[in-house]
């Protein structure tokens, strides 16, 4: 168009030379261009929004794919291969048809349904150490997914920066990014450079921490347990971080969604139980991680109320409401967990860690023989793998993709085996920190970690070992 410009005003300075000809056809001419940049102008506007602009790509949906695509062994998304607890389904079952209350099919409250967010009260106000009001400080909505949602888009502004910390679920970059803020970015360093690892020797170093905190700073996002590493945040750095929000006063917003998942004899801390935290934190719970059950898609925000109120506002306006005999029975679900808390074996929300322990050593042990060094996670159900010391030739794929990329679509590809690659959750500038790991689940049934063994053992053979 600029050349088109360019061309008119010459001929436009010669005009007075034109004969009748020469006017029409330059007069043709501008109408055409004109015309044209009228229409292309319209056109530009049927587009998505410029706010999702670098935001398309999404390792679940590639890695998904290819898993089915090959048929492969999936140790790499995070569900459960096998069924939630039975007294949870059943309550689900009599939501559904076995209750004489016709309103369990209708509409509930917005922001939580009451027998839900009364129970979601009591089960964490002594965690918390608070007593908390179910209608003001506690809000429901579609799964952790959509509370982080309604969190980010409520409580931050555009031009607002967010600190990550890192690695970080994938979705949290993209969701600052859409709200108009600017991402900070501070990774966790593993501080120990040979042989097995532990989720705690991957360490904030301090201030690499605090330099990313400034006047601008509006939150800041932690995942405890974290998903990939599996770290549980010590109490002493848990205060390093309550520190820094004191001191910027700035938000917390703590994923905590594998809070139930603890093990060895560490102990799960929440940030908003600290001094000074409780007014400036939003705690992130989850039904489908507490009871194994993820396509139930519930989940929860709990905090003061300054910071609930403006995410029941998102949610009202985009969500409305939850699925009724869901938050039913996700409610009775939790009931009968209070009730039999003192019993470890028979509360779920204590059984499933004594049982995902011996799946995650057994996992451990298997990577450990191929010659993989494991992160043995201290809670959630995820275990980064170092990679970097296997002898394996990969082929180029013809992307520009980190190693860790190539490495899973190879490992799907050739063995059968589906995992995920963890520089997915590392912003571009710190791929590197992530692409000699490999991330896998193990929430999965022995019979399922068994296959994966024997993948191993055969590959073990070819390799010659």
């Amino acid at each position: 168009m600029d050349h088109f410009n360019r061309t008119v005003r010459g001929i436009h300075i010669q005009s007075r030379s034109l004969n009748t000809s020469s006017w029409t056809t330059l007069m043709s001419l501008i109408n055409i261009h004109y015309l044209t940049k009228r229409k292309y102008s319209k056109m530009s506007k049927l587009k998505g929004a410029d706010r999702l602009k670098g935001t398309e790509k999404n390792v679940w949906v590639e890695f998904g794919k290819l898993a089915v695509d090959y048929k492969a062994l999936n140790l790499g998304q995070g569900f459960p291969d096998f069924k939630p607890p039975q007294h949870v389904i059943d309550k689900m079952v009599h939501a559904v048809d076995g209750s004489e209350n016709a309103l369990l099919s209708q509409y509930t409250r917005s922001y939580g349904h009451p027998r839900l967010v009364n129970v979601l009260a009591k089960l964490y106000s002594p965690l918390i150490g608070r007593t908390l009001d179910p209608m003001n400080n506690v809000t429901v909505s579609v799964g952790a997914y959509g509370v982080l949602f309604c969190a980010v888009q409520g409580l931050v502004n555009p031009g607002d920066e967010v600190v990550i910390v890192e690695p970080y679920f994938d979705c949290y970059e993209p969701m600052v990014k859409v709200a108009g803020a600017t991402p900070k970015y501070v990774p966790l360093r593993p501080i120990k450079k040979e042989g097995v690892l532990s989720s705690d020797d991957w360490k904030l170093d301090p201030v690499e921490l605090e330099s990313k905190f400034s006047a601008k700073t509006k939150a800041i996002m932690i995942n405890n347990p974290n998903n990939p590493v599996g770290k549980v945040f010590k109490k002493e750095e848990l205060e390093m971080i309550a520190g820094l929000c004191k001191k910027y006063d700035c938000i917390c917003i703590s994923d905590e969604v594998y809070e139930w998942m603890i093990y060895d004899e560490n102990k799960h801390i929440k940030i908003a139980s600290l001094p000074g935290m409780w007014e400036r934190t939003v705690t992130l719970g989850s039904a489908g991680k507490t009871f194994s059950a993820t396509g139930w898609k519930l989940g929860w925000g709990v905090g003061p109320d300054h910071l609930i109120k403006p995410m029941q506002i998102l949610h009202q306006n985009c969500i409305y409401t939850c699925p009724t005999p869901i938050q039913e029975a996700v409610a009775e679900g939790l009931e009968y967990e209070l009730s039999v808390q003192d019993n470890k074996e028979e509360c779920y929300l204590t059984s499933l860690a004594l049982e995902l322990k011996p799946k995650r050593d057994a996992l451990a042990k298997s990577l450990v023989e191929i010659g993989m060094i494991p992160t043995i996670p201290e809670g959630g159900y995820f275990m980064m793998a170092d990679i970097s010391k296997l002898n394996v030739d990969i082929p180029d794929d013809g992307t520009k993709d980190p190693y860790d990329f190539k490495f899973v679509r190879w490992l799907c590809k050739e063995k059968r085996l589906s995992v995920i690659p963890p520089s997915a959750f590392y912003n571009q500038e710190h791929k590197n920190l992530g692409e000699k790991f490999v991330r896998f689940c193990f929430i999965k049934k022995d019979e399922t970690l068994a296959k994966a063994d024997e993948i191993f053992k055969k590959w073990k053979v070819e390799q010659g070992k």
